[in-house]
């Protein structure tokens, strides 16, 4: 009884919280069938004193929106990248179907439904979690009092036309691929801790002890951090709170930097996008890093902050808009989030990057990530620069309004849906008279 009294409570507050935008009418326009869809997460975890390891438990409700019988389903542990089966997310005891044997660098776990679940249908099914953040300098790791829990959630894993997709994180870039869902997040920690989180949170102390609640709605994943930040909030003119957080060595430089074009951002792309959706959103920022500058979660981003230096928000910031409210197969189309976030960072900088392409290519922006590992040193130049230049050059090649429309309508199509390159190839179509055909052909697109 117990669990679906703490289901209702966590439906009836993602339903009440945080308003769903255009959802409806973007989802009505996908055509193709992907699920397990419908997902909703409740997560129930309680730290250990430092904030480095999390237990508790975990369920997810989903429905068969898949158009055909479900006899099984994927979860996608990400957290496990890096330590294959050395496991620093480790999940037992489970209710609602069995799992097999971890697959995919222990990525990826196969659970047989206790049932066979019929199209339209739904089901619940719980595990035991227990998440410890790797002794690494990464967005899943940990920096000295500080400990980051970027996909460290196991998710469930996407099946549409082409199955199920069980793709590897390959070590560069992002193989991510999700539906958008609704959390429900409680984290119980000791009050010395600050824990930033995906989603609007709020706190409620007792004792020594604190709960932060963070409730999200239409998602892709979920990320948190744990430690003794310091912390700002500020609320943008457009509306949206911006919470900048940081560590003990981050210049105070950095922390306005950080903010100010946090909050002009936000702004910006609701301008030019549609509106931010989420309410508020939250700055990390540590400066001991090293393998990466920034990476995006909903409503959450982590940041390199090195002093004197300018970080990466901007193109964080616009990610909450490409992958994060359009989604899209990251492992098979990375420019469609990579080459769109850099070119809209562009845009709100004013530069439109004049004579940026550089002619015939040795390969196409469009491949995925299994070639772009195979290319090795030197792909980002491609998915990120290249790709953003293509579409700097489509805006000169249909005129500014065209383009403007483009993205603007382009976005509420597929507002908390999946895009893919094809999408995109209609929508731009659709936007002008002209020909792109030759366009097309020029910048080896299509």
């Amino acid at each position: 009884m117990r669990r679906f009294v703490v289901l209702l409570l966590a439906c009836v507050l993602l339903t009440t919280t945080v308003p769903s935008a255009a959802a409806s009418v973007a989802q009505g326009k996908e055509t193709v069938q992907r699920g397990p869809g419908k997902p909703q997460y409740d997560v129930r975890l309680t730290s250990d004193a430092p904030g480095r390891a999390w237990t508790g438990r975990e369920r997810i409700v989903f429905t068969n929106t898949t158009g055909k019988p479900l006899r099984e389903i994927y979860l996608r542990i990400w957290g496990n990248t890096w330590d294959g089966c050395k496991s620093p997310v480790k999940l037992s005891r489970f209710e609602g179907g069995t799992p097999g044997t971890p697959s995919v660098n222990c990525t990826t776990l196969q659970v047989k439904l206790g049932k066979v679940l019929a199209p339209g249908k739904q089901l619940e099914l719980g595990f035991d979690l227990a998440i410890t953040a790797p002794r690494r300098l990464e967005r899943f790791g940990q920096a000295g009092a500080y400990s980051f829990f970027g996909n460290a959630l196991p998710v469930l894993a996407v099946h549409d036309q082409a199955g199920w997709h069980l793709e590897p994180d390959l070590g560069m870039g992002e193989s991510y691929y999700t539906l958008a869902a609704d959390f429900a997040v409680r984290l119980e920690h000791p009050a010395s801790l600050q824990v930033p989180a995906t989603g609007v949170t709020s706190t409620a102390q007792r004792g020594k002890t604190v709960t932060t609640t963070s409730i999200a709605k239409q998602v892709r994943d979920f990320a948190f951090s744990a430690g003794p930040f310091k912390q700002s909030v500020v609320t943008s003119p457009g509306g949206v709170k911006v919470r900048t957080w940081w560590t003990g060595t981050v210049t105070a430089g950095a922390v306005a930097d950080a903010r100010t074009k946090g909050v002009a951002a936000i702004d910006d792309f609701s301008r030019r996008f549609g509106k931010y959706p989420y309410g508020e959103v939250d700055l990390v920022l540590n400066d001991t890093w090293v393998g990466f500058s920034g990476m995006e979660y909903p409503g959450f981003v982590l940041l390199i902050a090195p002093p004197n230096e300018a970080g990466p928000v901007v193109h964080e910031l616009a990610h909450q808009w490409w992958y994060g409210i359009v989604g899209n197969n990251e492992y098979a189309d990375p420019w469609l989030d990579e080459s769109f976030a850099t070119y809209s960072s562009y845009l709100h900088s004013g530069d439109s990057q004049p004579d940026c392409w550089p002619g015939q290519l040795e390969a196409r922006i469009t491949n995925d990530m299994g070639f772009w590992k195979k290319y090795g040193a030197g792909w980002s130049l491609y998915v990120y620069s290249y790709g953003s230049c293509m579409l700097a050059d489509l805006q000169r090649y249909i005129g500014t309004p065209a383009m403007e429309k483009l993205m603007k309508d382009y976005a509420r199509s597929h507002w908390y849906g999946v895009a893919t390159p094809g999408d995109f190839k209609s929508a731009a179509e659709a936007a002008t008279t002209k020909d792109l055909a030759p366009f097309w052909a020029s910048h080896q697109m299509y």
